[in-house]
């Protein structure tokens, strides 16, 4: 699902995939590192690049374009629990550009992790948003 950014609107919050302001997008859904994703909600648009990837392990972006997060940089590990089921480990910096220090720090930590809960949500089948 990390790998597909088609699906990243339904677990995400990030908005619709802009695939006229993507790049390198694979026809199966298999990003690799190097592709382009641009999802865009309203006007504001974000293009985010696929930086390292440990295939069902690591996944590791930076932000090209945001108008709030200029340069938001982060990694998602996936790591299995024995006995079944995978945590999530969804980290990463910025640095926050329009709004005031606290009330940002606390959104996109709000945001970060409804997308983490929604991709586990989504992962273990159950409808989201």
């Amino acid at each position: 699902m990390l790998l597909d950014p088609r699906t990243w609107p339904a677990w995400s919050g990030a908005g619709e995939l802009d695939v006229s302001r993507s790049a390198g997008l694979s026809p199966d859904g298999r990003d690799e590192v190097g592709a382009t994703r641009a999802f865009r909600a309203g006007r504001t648009v974000v293009r985010e690049r696929i930086v390292g990837l440990t295939p069902r392990r690591r996944f590791a972006y930076e932000t090209l374009e945001s108008p709030q997060l200029p340069d938001h940089q982060a990694t998602i590990d996936l790591h299995e629990i024995p006995g079944g089921g995978t945590r999530i480990r969804w980290q990463g910096t910025y640095s926050v550009r329009g709004m005031g220090l606290r009330s940002s720090e606390r959104q996109v930590q709000r945001s970060m992790t409804r997308a983490a809960t929604g991709l586990a949500e989504y992962a273990s089948g159950r409808i989201v948003r």
